[in-house]
């Protein structure tokens, strides 16, 4: 929420958007109105219980968009079946679109991994924090926020390995998880999928994304210390 809610604020700044206006206001304060409320539910209950409500709920937010769907197609009188068809057509033709930037990418994802330079920022950044008399441990899950911005598969990597160093029921482990479904793929999206529509002059796509990344980050170690402490 925290990261979409910034990457909006930026475009609206970049696009000169109105955000007082009052249809703005009401998406923006009814989305919000429902995320705190949820948030506020869900820090009431016992750690327990709040993992055996979320999974209820959110199998039924799935199933209940898959018979949306399917309904609405149903009234519009689109027959699903050949759209599903028709767009996996379409996304085999962008797969093999992508390819060659999706090996460049990898590439160089793998010479940033091998070179230690991700560990080095991360030990950076503990220096700093204990220089400055905070808690470090939100440090041992950064490879993971860092490694995200680049590849959604480096950085599902980068949490199994702090789960097996720390443990998955780890404060670590945990924040791994948060931040892992809190941020995007930005360069990995700008680089593979802005390139196979040949898109060159990417804008304030890597400042929006950025931004929104950064909340991410910073929402998922929030939520992190105030759910786990």
């Amino acid at each position: 929420y925290f990261s979409t809610l910034i990457g909006l604020i930026t475009v609206a700044a970049v696009q000169k958007i109105n955000l007082l206006d009052r249809v703005v206001l009401m998406y923006l304060g009814g989305f919000s109105a429902l995320v705190f409320g949820l948030l506020a539910y869900f820090s009431s209950l016992e750690q327990s219980q709040m993992l055996v409500q979320s999974a209820i709920i959110s199998n039924v937010v799935i199933f209940s968009l898959v018979i949306a769907f399917i309904v609405a197609a149903a009234w519009q009188r689109v027959n699903a079946y050949e759209a599903f068809i028709e767009g996996a057509k379409e996304g085999f033709s962008t797969a093999v679109m992508i390819i060659p930037y999706l090996v460049a990418m990898l590439v160089a994802i793998g010479v940033f991994r091998a070179s230690g330079a991700l560990d080095l920022i991360a030990d950076g950044i503990r220096a700093g924090v204990l220089a400055l008399g905070m808690d470090d441990r939100f440090v041992d899950a950064l490879p993971t926020a860092l490694m995200k911005p680049f590849s959604g598969s480096g950085a599902r990597a980068m949490m199994i390995d702090t789960m097996e160093v720390h443990g998955a029921d780890s404060f670590a482990g945990r924040l791994a998880s948060i931040v892992q479904g809190s941020t995007e793929t930005t360069f990995y999206v700008l680089a593979v999928y802005f390139g196979a529509v040949g898109i060159q002059k990417i804008r304030h796509a890597v400042a929006c994304g950025l931004a929104a990344d950064v909340a991410g980050i910073t929402a998922a170690i929030l939520v992190a210390y105030w759910f786990f402490g």
